[in-house]
């Protein structure tokens, strides 16, 4: 059953603990500074952690933020029914707070919040805001649904999209479709040429030059993803694992990190399963790409001649 939040809402208040809700509002600044209105409640916007994607818009009143808070998933207000709605209770699509913000006027919130499940929406679509009120056409109401069109998101997510629906529904003289045709030998010598065109406009100290050859990086990254079929959120949710992540040092076995300079003698066990992996550089890096042991000398046996 899916979490449905009917549009027509009754006004009447949700009903409170004036006693527990002061209290906590005592022991959580937070709910000392929002500005709820006079039914207690207080709107909350739901963004994607990764791509800012508006995914819906709710209603939470005190209860709901502070189990929110405890609990690390969104707890709404359901003015229809009158009662707590715990997202993805029935529908198995929970969100997960990644973050909490409110406007200006503390009377907003906006939650980053991690999507399980394909939707946000009641009506399967990820995101609430499907249809589009400026088509040339005119507005149409589309019923949302899984094949809905996706929410506007940040410039690199919806590019990556777009290649990606080339790549699943080609289109005749489209560059995205003759790159994605020449595979990887057409594809990684562009991404070659456009890495040697971004160290030179940055060489140069050329802002607008290094700007675009790094959005012509980042296309032909993207490609190159799409013919892979690796998703660009993939690539989101790594950066985001290694924001904050504790720093490394710079040398060393355990760091996983290549040296700055080579280990000593001691450390780079020379065994025969290294024979033909080349020397210590070559078959370092095999081993930091791979990870396949707990040791490069471990890892030889798996990484490839043309690696070393």
């Amino acid at each position: 059953m899916p979490d449905v939040e009917a549009s027509s809402w009754p006004s009447s208040q949700p009903p409170s603990n004036a006693v527990a809700l002061d209290r906590a509002s005592e022991e959580n600044p937070l709910l000392g500074i929002l500005r709820f209105n006079e039914a207690g409640l207080i709107p909350a916007v739901a963004q994607d952690w990764l791509d800012g994607a508006v995914l819906m818009v709710a209603w939470m009143n005190r209860e709901g933020l502070l189990q929110t808070l405890a609990s690390s998933e969104v707890h709404y207000w359901s003015r229809s029914r009158q009662q707590l709605w715990h997202k993805g209770a029935s529908s198995g699509h929970y969100q997960k707070l990644k973050g909490l913000r409110y406007d200006c006027d503390a009377d907003v919130l906006l939650l980053s919040i991690e999507q399980v499940g394909e939707g946000a929406c009641h009506t399967g679509a990820r995101s609430c805001f499907y249809d589009d009120g400026l088509r040339p056409e005119g507005p149409i109401a589309s019923g949302g649904g899984p094949g809905a069109a996706h929410p506007p998101a940040d410039v690199c997510s919806e590019l990556a999209r777009l290649i990606t629906g080339r790549r699943d529904n080609p289109e005749p003289n489209s560059y995205t479709n003759s790159l994605l045709a020449g595979g990887d030998n057409r594809i990684l010598k562009k991404i070659g040429e456009e890495s040697a065109e971004f160290v030179m406009a940055c060489k140069d100290d050329d802002p607008g030059a290094i700007a675009a050859e790094a959005a012509d990086l980042i296309f032909h990254l993207q490609v190159a993803l799409a013919h892979h079929r690796v998703e660009w959120r993939q690539v989101l949710e790594v950066l985001a694992q290694r924001r904050g992540a504790p720093r490394r040092s710079n040398g060393g076995w355990a760091t996983g990190r290549r040296p700055l300079t080579a280990p000593a003698a001691g450390d780079w066990p020379i065994a025969p399963a290294l024979a033909g992996y080349g020397p210590w550089p070559a078959a370092y890096h095999c081993w930091e790409s791979c990870r396949c042991g707990s040791t490069p000398a471990a890892a030889a046996p798996c990484c490839p001649a043309s690696m070393a």
